[in-house]
């Protein structure tokens, strides 16, 4: 019920403002360079491009994330 209601607020706000759609598209805009081009930039596929193989990479996980028992 409260969701809604937030929603709606915002709803509401954005339709009746002059620019409400121009800013839709720039916080459209600022979210895809968020998570497509940051994430492409700062966190490639180190396991791709590491091992050849599904058994290389599903051993390089195993032992980081399983601790050793040797001191």
């Amino acid at each position: 019920m409260m969701l809604e209601r937030v929603y709606l607020f915002y709803r509401d706000g954005f339709r009746s403002m002059r620019l409400g759609k121009t800013l839709w598209k720039i916080i459209l805009i600022k979210l895809f360079i968020l998570f497509a081009v940051i994430k492409w930039l700062f966190f490639p596929d180190y396991l791709h491009t590491r091992f050849a193989t599904d058994e290389e990479r599903a051993n390089h996980v195993l032992e980081n994330l399983i601790p050793s028992q040797n001191p």
